[in-house]
C-alpha cells in the first residue's frame, strides 16, 4: 500500500512539474508575440506622451529614456528575462509599476468571473442532466436549444440587450457602476450566460455517454432506483472529465470580463487595458496580456491536478 501511495505522489508531483514548464513555455512565447504585435503598430509612444506641440529633442529625449532607441532585439531580451521574473516594468503614461496597477484591478475582475462561473455550473449541470436523462424529448430540446442560443449571441451584444431591456425600459437595475450588488446582475448573467451554454453541451455529453454504460444498464435490469443510479453514480462519473473543461472556461471568462466590463463601465482590468491601448502604453499592454495569460494557464493547471485528485486513472496516465 505504501508502494502505491509514493508512486500517486511521484505521478502527482511529475503533472504539477510538467504543468509548470508549460506554463513557462507560454509565458514565453505570449511574451514574444505580445512584444512583437504592439511595435507593429503604427505610432509613436513617445511623441504620444510628450504631446503634438513637443518638439524633435525632447521627443527623442523621452525615446531615449523610455529605452524605445535601443534595438528591437535588446527591447526584446530585457522584456523576456523581466517577463521571467514577473517585471512587467513601469507604465510610460503613471509611472506606476504595471504590476501593481493590474493587482489593483484584478479583485474586481476575478470577483465578476468567479461569480459568473459559479452561475454558469449552477445553470449548466442541471440542464445538461435533464437533457441527457430526458434525452429526445422536448426537455432535451430545450437545452440544446439554451446551449445553440447561448454560443451563438456574443457576450458584449447581449450586455446591450440587458442594459436596454432592465435599465433603460423597465428600470429594474441600475445602468453603470459596481457599489451594490444590483449592479453585478447583469454583468454576470451576461457572462455566465455564454460559458453556461458551453457547458451545458459537455455536461450532455458526458453524461449520455454514462448512461449507456453496462454498469447502468445492470443496476436498471436489478430494480435498483432510478434516480439513485442516475444521480449518485452517474452524475457523478459523468461529471470527472467536465471538470477539465470548466477550467479551461473559467479561463475563457477572465477574458471575457476584460469586454463585459466595458459595457458596464466597471473599474476592473478591462478599462484599464482599452486606456493603455488607446495611449500605446506598451509595458501595460505586454504585461497585462501576460498576466491574463498567466492566470488562464493557472486555471488549467488546477483543472487538471482537481481531475487527478478524483480520477486516479489519470494520475497513472
Amino acid at each position: 500500500m505504501r508502494g502505491d501511495e509514493r508512486t500517486s505522489h511521484r505521478a502527482v508531483i511529475g503533472l504539477i512539474l510538467r504543468r509548470l514548464g508549460r506554463l513557462v513555455l507560454t509565458v514565453m512565447l505570449i511574451s514574444t508575440v505580445v512584444f512583437l504585435t504592439v511595435r507593429v503598430i503604427p505610432g509613436d509612444p513617445a511623441r504620444t506622451i510628450a504631446g503634438m506641440d513637443a518638439g524633435e529633442p525632447a521627443v527623442e529625449s523621452l525615446r531615449i529614456r523610455l529605452g524605445l532607441d535601443r534595438p528591437l532585439w535588446r527591447q526584446y531580451l530585457g522584456w523576456l528575462w523581466d517577463t521571467l521574473r514577473f517585471d512587467f516594468g513601469t507604465s510610460f503614461f503613471s509611472q506606476e509599476p504595471v504590476l501593481r496597477l493590474i493587482l489593483d484591478r484584478f479583485p474586481l475582475t476575478a470577483l465578476l468571473a468567479v461569480a459568473s462561473f459559479l452561475l454558469s455550473l449552477l445553470v449548466a449541470i442541471p440542464i445538461g442532466v435533464i437533457a441527457a436523462v430526458k434525452r429526445w424529448t422536448v426537455w432535451d430540446g430545450l437545452g440544446l436549444m439554451f446551449a445553440q442560443v447561448g454560443m451563438a449571441i456574443p457576450s458584449f451584444w447581449l450586455a446591450i440587450l440587458l442594459l436596454m431591456l432592465f435599465s433603460v425600459r423597465l428600470g429594474l437595475l441600475p445602468l453603470f457602476g459596481a457599489d451594490s450588488v444590483a449592479h453585478w446582475i447583469l454583468p454576470v448573467v451576461t457572462l455566465a450566460t455564454e460559458r453556461a451554454a458551453v457547458l451545458v453541451r459537455f455536461v450532455r455529453a458526458s453524461m449520455v455517454e454514462e448512461l449507456e454504460k453496462e454498469y447502468v444498464l445492470a443496476a436498471d435490469a436489478r430494480g435498483l432506483p432510478h434516480l439513485r443510479v442516475r444521480f449518485s453514480h452517474a452524475l457523478r462519473n459523468a461529471l470527472m472529465p467536465v471538470v477539465t473543461i470548466a477550467g479551461i472556461q473559467f479561463g475563457y471568462l477572465l477574458g471575457g470580463a476584460v469586454i463585459v466590463e466595458q459595457v458596464f463601465s466597471l473599474p476592473g482590468l478591462g478599462r484599464l487595458f482599452l486606456s493603455a491601448i488607446v495611449a500605446r502604453d506598451f509595458p501595460l499592454i505586454q504585461g497585462g496580456v501576460v498576466f491574463i495569460a498567466v492566470v488562464f494557464s493557472l486555471s488549467n493547471c488546477a483543472a487538471d491536478l482537481v481531475s487527478a485528485a478524483v480520477n486516479p486513472r489519470l494520475r497513472v496516465g
